[in-house]
């Protein structure tokens, strides 16, 4: 089946040698998908693109998206071929579906959250058509922010080579040829070379070389596939080649963020499918040995760094107002009452029962949620002194300690806090950003409709942006333009600009991915294709992609509504905890009520949620968002309708509701 793309109108020419006699199906291109159908949207409206000149057939495999992706691609992309899965049966599963019927001489597997270049389908192919042992190639790979992802090219993980990557070694030693050969740190990112591992993201083989050596294990849940199929190919006499003449952006994050104990966890599972297949035995619990004591290496950093983030600043701001609190008792004790005298356990005492109420007045108040803003902080302080005030008042008067040390140890550690944000935000460090610093100005680069169609999706979508002004995507600037595409580097710093949009309209993906990486990685890009209600874009490979879209506006994503979410959680778990040796003797379930009470209390559980992937993910839940009517079942389309109303409208009193209505259901 040839699709006809011949009906785009493409805005640059590709000038690669590519041979014309190609058979019917050159090309089949399979996309595995799973709830990301903005991603896949734009990845398809770029497939389409650099298939120009190719003959291609393209599967998109949904593994039951709730997200509404099949009906977009049935809607919007009538040539494609779509498989339409009524469960989620993997990755590995899901691919091999299209692989059975596919007739390309070629196999692309493709992810939905990549953007290829209009010409990168033709340079891959040349390629392999030139050089008949190659089994697998892969391209240059950058994230949504025009940086080089290092999976583009890796080494085969024996025992060490997996040690090095699941310790962070390899982080640590990025160039080195002994400590980085996960990731082949020695190979130069811009050189075409034979490599052991590519990346299942776009993995182009021979389809001779799939029906030789077999597609994706099925074995594996998630992670490894890639890793084993690219062995077995190099095993059956093939290359893997590494080939950086074209340039694919590959978005990341839109499964499990890299870096988490949880991706640890996954990738340590397919290392072990990886040495059971293809190690003997006496390599095998070596390899098992080192990637176990990688494991509790980085699960014990990961602790220590997770801990230091959450508790950073209010350790700071504690050690702020302790010093303030001491320094105002020296001066007191030194020029205003020199005979008074404090039991030092007393001070303890006092100065504990301070902290505890500043830094809790300080947390409730919002004072650590990003954007940083200094009236949070000052709130906070307040209702702080005026709860140490109002407990001052009902002690006896024996232990009531100094109200004018009080007043001035707040008032001078106020301002030392406010001091200390600001000597952070000018060291750059994130976590004090203000509202400023994150609502970076935006530059659109678009002509007069573009700018209208993105400035139209950002206020329908609920989002403040501080455009800074449109750049031309041509040579040709127009009046209410402040620049044209060639001057986009030096206007961006001239503006002081922090994201930019591009409209993949009058300029081509390929053009967009030059400019991300000519522009570096200081800024946010983001992509519009024009006539799409999405803007896509991630500003790490560590998270899920950013993405503005009309659907996607959620009260209970915001920093205020998780922290509120999880104060509520907090008081009822101990509540429950308190009042076990009464209440569970009125629950439901009496074995596990304990068990549920401090599993919401550690954090792994919520009393009150969803099981919807349409919505903003939440922990395991013990209570619907709807009270259960006795006798009545409640339709789907209900159910969908109640968990999009709580999640858009969050309150927390809506979870003591449903709390207090179904707790003896515990």
């Amino acid at each position: 089946m040839v699709i006809g793309f011949d009906k785009l109108n493409l805005t640059t020419q590709t000038s690669t040698n590519i041979p014309t006699n190609y058979s019917l199906e050159t090309l089949s291109i399979i996309i595995v998908n799973y709830n990301v159908k903005h991603f896949l949207e734009h990845c398809l409206l770029s497939v389409e693109r650099a298939c120009a000149k190719l003959s291609a057939e393209v599967f998109v495999v949904d593994n039951n998206s709730q997200d509404g992706s099949v009906e977009m691609v049935r809607s919007k992309f009538s040539g494609v071929k779509l498989i339409a899965n009524t469960n989620n049966i993997g990755f590995a599963k899901a691919n091999n579906q299209a692989v059975k019927v596919a007739k390309g001489k070629y196999i692309l597997y493709l992810n939905p959250d990549t953007i290829l270049e209009e010409d990168c389908l033709e340079k891959c192919v040349a390629y392999m058509e030139a050089n008949e042992k190659v089994g697998a190639l892969g391209p240059k790979l950058i994230d949504g922010k025009g940086i080089f992802l290092p999976e583009s090219k890796r080494g085969f993980p024996s025992a060490w080579v997996a040690f090095c990557k699941i310790s962070g070694l390899s982080s640590l030693f990025k160039n080195s040829k002994r400590f980085n050969k996960y990731h082949l740190g020695y190979l130069a990112e811009n050189e075409t070379n034979e490599v052991d591992v590519l990346v299942g993201c776009f993995m182009l083989c021979r389809k001779k070389v799939i029906d030789e050596v077999g597609s994706f294990d099925e074995t594996y849940f998630m992670y490894g596939e890639d890793i084993d199929l690219s062995y077995q190919i190099n095993k059956a006499g093939y290359k893997n080649i590494y080939f950086p003449e074209t340039t694919v952006i590959h978005y990341k994050g839109e499964s499990t963020k890299k870096g988490s104990m949880n991706y640890v966890r996954m990738f340590y599972k397919a290392m072990i499918i990886f040495a059971k297949k293809n190690f003997t035995s006496g390599k095998k619990g070596l390899y098992v040995f080192l990637i176990t004591l990688a494991i509790y290496f980085r699960a014990v950093l990961a602790f220590f760094r997770n801990l230091f983030s959450i508790l950073s600043l209010p350790i700071l701001d504690a050690g702020i107002l302790l010093g303030s609190l001491w320094t105002m008792l020296s001066l007191w004790q030194a020029y205003v009452k020199p005979d008074t005298e404090y039991k030092f356990t007393l001070l303890l005492i006092f100065f504990f029962t301070y902290l505890l109420s500043w830094i809790g007045s300080i947390f409730f108040s919002g004072g650590y949620d990003k954007p940083y803003k200094a009236a949070r902080v000052l709130r906070g302080m307040l209702v702080g002194s005026i709860i140490i005030l109002s407990i001052y008042a009902l002690l006896p008067e024996g232990f009531r300690f100094s109200r004018g040390i009080t007043v001035l140890g707040a008032l001078t550690g106020t301002l030392a806090i406010l001091f200390s944000r600001y000597v952070l935000q000018r060291l750059g460090v994130k976590s004090v950003a203000g509202e400023d610093q994150l609502n970076k100005k935006t530059i659109i680069i678009g002509h007069a409709d573009e700018e209208d169609e993105i400035k139209s999706l950002i206020d329908r979508a609920g989002i403040h942006k501080n455009i800074a002004g449109v750049v031309s995507p041509t040579a040709e600037k127009y009046n209410y333009q402040i620049s044209n595409i060639d001057k986009l580097k030096p206007i961006s710093k001239l503006y002081g600009a922090g994201e930019i949009i591009f409209s993949q309209h009058h300029l081509s993906f390929k053009e967009i991915i030059k400019q991300m990486m000519h522009l570096g990685h200081n800024y946010d890009f983001k992509i519009h294709s024009f006539g799409t209600d999405s803007i896509i874009g991630s500003n790490s490979k560590n998270t899920a992609g950013d993405l503005y879209t009309t659907e996607m506006i959620y009260n209970i994503t915001s920093a205020s509504s998780r922290r509120n979410k999880r104060v509520v959680d907090l008081c009822f778990s101990l509540f429950f905890l308190l009042l076990s040796p009464i209440l569970i003797w009125f629950t439901k379930d009496k074995r596990n009520y304990l068990r549920y009470c401090i599993l919401i209390l550690e954090g792994d559980r919520t009393f009150v949620g969803y099981d919807d992937s349409q919505f903003p993910e939440l922990k395991t839940h013990l209570f619907p968002v709807y009270t259960q009517i006795k006798g009545f079942f409640v339709p789907t389309e209900n159910v969908e309708h109640l968990n999009w109303m709580y999640a858009k409208n969050y309150s927390p009193w809506h979870d003591v509701k449903i709390i207090w209505e179904n707790w003896r259901l515990l």
